[in-house]
């Protein structure tokens, strides 16, 4: 086995034997990467709390010769203590937690996902967006280069006169091509601003029924390019 050391992030854990844990971290240089954690259901295991959903740490791992490796070290970076403290902001961390876990690829590097979800998680700990696990959506699409077309019609090219959302056609369409959801002028303004990098100035306008349109469409969008749905879908509203 060889020895390697990383950042990650907790995506998940789930017991193995009796006091063992597999723990799924999305990495910074490997990619996501599944490892046993020895030991750590036992009172007294050295990594303590470091390795639960959301922590960001620095990890030194064994790679095993199947799937798993083996941690042998971690050194807690950030726990997001405001997201740990409120149910609320736990769960639309878990629901972003989630989504990095469906698109990631066991051992193949993406360090803009590492970032991305980082980035998601730090927000979140700033200030509790409505519209941060919508916007992370829209963002996870756009990195899968299956981003949603807003800048016209997805079906004819029209510019303008943009009155529904269906991401099976491609993104938003224009009356004459309209199918799908219905999409206000305010919600395609803010899908606009996410995926055209003004993501902070999204984040910080208040809540509005936009927000909650933006919502469900960004979910909904995911769920077709994952074809499954999603376990926390609704977990943080």
């Amino acid at each position: 086995m060889s020895l390697y050391r990383d950042q990650g992030i907790v995506l998940r854990t789930y017991k193995l034997g009796e006091a063992d844990r597999i723990v799924v971290f999305c990495t910074r240089g490997h990619g996501k990467v599944r490892a046993v954690a020895k030991g750590v259901r036992k009172t007294r295991s050295r990594f303590g709390g470091r390795l639960e959903p959301t922590s960001h740490v620095q990890l030194q791992l064994h790679r095993g010769r199947g799937e798993l490796d083996v941690v042998t070290q971690t050194e807690s970076m950030d726990r997001f203590r405001q997201v740990r403290e409120d149910l609320g902001r736990l769960g639309k961390a878990m629901a972003m937690l989630e989504a990095v876990d469906r698109v990631g690829v066991d051992r193949e590097p993406d360090g803009a996902l590492f970032r991305m979800l980082l980035g998601g998680l730090r927000s979140l700990d700033a200030g509790d967006s409505a519209l941060v696990v919508p916007a992370f959506y829209l963002k996870l699409l756009a990195h899968d280069g299956v981003g949603p077309e807003v800048g016209a019609c997805a079906s004819c090219g029209a510019v303008g006169d943009l009155a529904a959302f269906d991401y099976a056609s491609g993104g938003a369409l224009c009356r004459r091509c309209r199918r799908g959801s219905p999409l206000s002028p305010d919600a395609l303004e803010l899908i606009r601003m996410v995926l055209g990098g003004s993501v902070g100035a999204a984040l910080a306008l208040p809540p509005s029924p936009a927000t909650g349109e933006v919502e469900h469409l960004a979910t909904a969008a995911l769920e077709h390019h994952l074809e499954r749905r999603l376990r926390t879908t609704g977990a943080y509203s």
